[in-house]
């Protein structure tokens, strides 16, 4: 199985490691590392995130913390389409 991640996924981490960054450049790096690390162990086990199928046709989520990773599972390959907060409000939009 092979993880791919989405312009908008990267980005997220991006805006993630730089909102981090404000207070810890380190703990940033880190966390921005454990997120990666998260979503690639999905090419063992794709499936184990919660279906999110409500805001777009095969949506999963898996959680990491305050975090959330959005994937979508085709044939052999995952796609990580984006990486938001928890406490966010998401929408279909979000996705598209």
């Amino acid at each position: 199985m092979q993880v791919v991640w989405s312009e908008a996924a990267e980005g997220d981490i991006e805006e993630i490691g730089l909102y981090i960054a404000q207070d810890n450049v380190t703990r940033a790096l880190s966390f921005m590392d454990e997120l990666e690390l998260k979503a690639e162990s999905l090419k063992f086990s794709p499936l184990k995130g919660v279906s999110r199928e409500f805001l777009l046709s095969g949506l999963r989520l898996l959680p990491h913390g305050n975090y959330n990773i959005y994937y979508v599972v085709r044939g052999d390959k995952v796609t990580i389409a984006r990486v938001m907060h928890g406490a966010r409000d998401i929408e279909s939009e979000d996705f598209g």
